[in-house]
């Protein structure tokens, strides 16, 4: 219970300014591109303290607007300190780059329930001690780095059943030897993209790396059995049963990521079909599944709660229902994980219920903005996840929205037209935040989370749960999601389903979400009205495009594998699809459809320059997302993606405009495809050309593939005309291309690299790019640079998105070394 004096109206008036000041100061220091050193952050707080004083001392009688405003700004500071020294104590355990690539012998504690993948685990280590392997010299380690194993030989691909004959079994909470190599967290860097880098400094990782395992020397070895992370243990236990008990099941993985919250048990399809249907947060732990989970658990608490009046007479059904609710919502985030969006949620919840409880009437706005604050102070970084927004308002509808009958009963029926309701403001209050933070929203999401929620909720999680005391309830479990599977796919399949819209600059998609509240609200129908108008700019958004003429290009950050995207004024052609990463992930799927999306752009063209997976891996998925979109290349007719589309061979000569802008193919010959040999040699090189104007020179693009030293001889032979401004080095800068007599001929003003972050190919090699260095051409790489853009109207220019945005919990790594 709060005091009365925190409803004394100085009191209660200033808590406003302080928590926006909160809010306020932890998203200054979210946004520098840089750590201060830690006095820096140290003065800060201590003058927020001093102001802070002054404000309850000295400005008490002065006018309240000058109290608030120190107040605020005092608030500020203390939440711009804290978490700069936060952040400045995390960044001091960082791995230093000496130590990258190296063979360490590290000895630490399984801390985290393996994941499962079609390619081996992937577990979070606490680690104890390390060492070299070679020297056995001690050496300083993150303490918590995450690791991939991927069997002998870091061999992957194979089933799971292949997997589990390959690998020993690993178990949360046992103490491990195991040789490994580390390197910095580094993740892709593209416009609209996911920040790797930010889930893993808000996960407490400083490090990733895999285990070697080639040698018997160096094979792991399994030391003890420590106790330790026992909901870890028995999480990884429970899932163990899943598989045995429904090894036959379809949707096993399903039944798994609800009772343990290990995601990567439902395949990929799967969660295309969640997408597009707008249930996925029923199958992930998130933060809205959570909120979801404690509205319902609450309103069954104080149901059964109503039915003794007993109980009733020793605290109200509604106090119980904000009780309960939270408390198995809080249950049954620690058993499926632990995850950090749970844990925003339940915090967030908690709050709430516990201003609820108190005898005080607290405005909702300020209870609302009360529990976003105590999630801050928890963990700052929340504020750049959509997650954590996704939670909030959810939070914030389904409480406002919610429990209008002040602890009395209601009848079945008003309660089934209540939740109907809100379920429709729901939907209404988050469809604008979804547009904007995934530019891509569910139009029959309404209808499929009417029937999914109770579905799920009532009757396959509580099944899913009671099999972890009685495994045969974990059978009709299945039964249930085979039948929600069904209704999902149909629903999924339907032309309208989803909606995609360009992601639209933060002014418009803010106002845009300010929308979808004041619709969801009780308010007047012209104020509602309103509201739906300001949803409008945000759905007929439309993404700049050049001007006729003219192209720009974008070398997408994709990792080690090339994927470049060329826009005209009214086409787009993608050149290349990115790497396969594993057998249940690769870059169109993972990193090109969103970006394809958020730019609001469908491929007219698909030019994959060869049968190489670090070109092609990523197709299927492109394709998928565009039907209508061609396709042409140099793979072979038994290549597989010549079932998926109709393949127009690339050959030399080929021609053809766009909006003024020339696109040319100059190799390879067809003689090139007679003479057979490995697919870089039939490597699609195109030449993009601008058209000449008054005011502008003509700018060219040169994309040249995997070509290496004998292409670019026949070329140069040919008398082709290869001069450009811009080169997209080819086969990423290896030795056995960039050849001096080619660059003589293309004479480049920059030269784009798309590489991996310490590839093990060693891309780009030291000899090629002195050779670019000799001759004063500006060299740029995606490790360093992430995405890189550049406009024919400014052809020496090219703008790294890397180094556009910095955030101090980004790697700034060279992107030269070897892994």
């Amino acid at each position: 219970m709060f005091p009365a004096t925190w409803h004394r109206p100085g009191i209660a008036g200033g808590l406003l300014p302080a928590l926006s000041g909160w809010v306020g100061g932890t998203a200054l220091q979210l946004t520098q591109p840089a750590l201060w050193p830690w006095w820096g952050y140290g003065g800060v707080l201590a003058l927020g303290c001093t102001v802070l004083l002054g404000v309850a001392r000295v400005l008490r009688s002065g006018p309240r607007w000058a109290h608030h405003a120190c107040l605020l700004l005092a608030v500020v500071a203390l939440a711009f300190g804290c978490v700069g020294l936060r952040a400045v104590g995390f960044l001091a355990h960082t791995l230093s780059p000496a130590l990258e690539g190296r063979e360490l012998l590290i000895t630490g504690v399984v801390a985290t329930m393996p994941q499962r993948g079609a390619n081996g685990l992937r577990f979070q280590l606490h680690v104890e001690s390390a060492r070299g392997h070679a020297d056995a010299v001690p050496v300083r380690v993150p303490p918590r780095v995450q690791l991939g194993w991927y069997g002998a030989h870091g061999s992957g691909g194979g089933d799971a059943a292949a997997l589990a004959g390959r690998l020993p079994p690993v178990w949360a909470g046992e103490r491990w030897r195991m040789v490994v190599r580390l390197k910095a967290p580094h993740g892709n860097s593209n416009p609209h993209g996911f920040d790797y880098e930010l889930w893993l400094w808000e996960h407490g990782v400083q490090a990733t790396g895999y285990v070697r395992d080639t040698t018997a020397a160096r094979a792991p070895q399994r030391l003890a059995q420590t106790g330790r992370h026992p909901v870890e243990w028995l999480r990884q236990r429970v899932r163990q049963r899943i598989d045995l008990q429904l090894a036959e099941a379809p949707q096993a993985g399903w039944i798994t990521a609800l009772v343990t919250g290990d995601q990567n048990a439902i395949d990929r399809a799967d969660w295309d079909v969640f997408r597009a249907t707008g249930v996925s947060h029923l199958m992930s732990i998130s933060g809205l599944h959570v909120t979801m989970f404690a509205w319902l658990a609450a309103t069954l608490t104080a149901a059964l709660w109503r039915a003794s009046p007993r109980l009733c007479l020793l605290c109200p059904a509604a106090h119980a229902g904000w009780i309960g609710g939270p408390a198995l919502a809080l249950a049954y985030a620690v058993f499926s994980g632990w995850g950090v969006p749970a844990q925003r949620t339940v915090v967030m919840l908690a709050v709430v219920c516990l201003l609820r409880l108190s005898s005080r009437s607290w405005p909702w706005p300020m209870a609302w903005l009360l529990a976003g604050v105590t999630v801050l102070s928890i963990d700052p970084w929340a504020l750049l996840q959509a997650g954590f927004w996704l939670s909030f308002v959810a939070v914030g509808v389904l409480f406002a929205a919610g429990d209008r009958a002040n602890g009395q009963p209601v009848p079945a029926r008003q309660r089934l037209r209540a939740m109907l309701r809100e379920q429709w403001i729901i939907t209404l209050a988050l469809t604008p935040l979804v547009l904007l933070l995934f530019g891509q929203v569910s139009l029959v999401g309404f209808v499929a989370n009417l029937f999914a929620i109770p579905w799920v909720t009532l009757l396959v999680t509580p099944l899913a749960m009671l099999g972890t005391v009685f495994a045969p309830a974990w059978e009709l479990a299945a039964l249930a999601v085979a039948v929600l599977a069904r209704v999902l796919a149909w629903m999924a399949g339907l032309p309208f389903a989803t909606v995609s819209v360009a992601s639209a600059p933060f002014a418009v998609a803010a106002t845009a979400v300010l929308g979808g509240v004041l619709v969801a609200m009780r308010l007047p129908a012209a104020l509602r009205l309103a509201g739906a108008a300001l949803v409008l700019p945000v759905l007929l958004w439309q993404a700049p495009r050049p001007d006729p003429g003219r192209f720009d290009l974008l070398a997408v950050d994709v990792g080690q594998g090339n994927a470049v995207l060329v826009r005209t004024a009214r086409h787009a052609l993608l050149y290349d699809a990115g790497p396969r990463y594993s057998r249940d992930s690769d870059a169109g799927h993972r990193v090109l459809v969103p970006l394809l999306r958020a730019l609001g752009v469908a491929p007219d063209l698909l030019v994959l320059s060869h049968s190489d997976s670090d070109h092609v891996g990523g197709a299927a998925s492109v394709l998928e997302m565009v039907p209508g979109m061609s396709l042409t290349g140099s793979m072979a007719p038994d290549h597989a993606l010549w079932a998926l589309r109709p393949v127009r061979h690339c050959a030399a000569g080929q021609r053809w405009h766009w909006d003024g802008v020339e696109f040319l193919v100059l190799h390879p010959r067809q003689a090139d495809y007679d003479r057979g040999g490995k697919p870089n040699t039939v490597s699609c090189v195109l030449r993009i050309r601008s058209a000449a104007t008054r005011h502008e020179p003509i700018a060219t693009a040169l994309l040249a593939g995997d070509i290496e030293s004998a292409q670019e001889q026949q070329l140069v032979t040919d008398r082709v005309d290869l001069r450009a401004d811009l080169l997209l080095v080819p086969h990423h800068g290896s030795k056995t291309s960039s050849s001096a007599v080619f660059l003589d001929a293309v004479r480049p003003r920059v030269a784009l690299v798309q590489s991996g972050y310490r590839n093990r190919f060693g891309h780009p090699a030291p000899e090629p790019m002195a050779r670019y260095q000799e001759r004063g051409i500006a060299v740029f790489n995606s490790p360093h640079c992430g995405a890189m853009a550049w406009r024919s109207e400014a052809p020496a220019v090219v703008s790294c998105h890397r180094l556009a945005h910095p955030r101090y919990w980004q790697h700034r790594g060279d992107g030269q070394s070897r892994f």
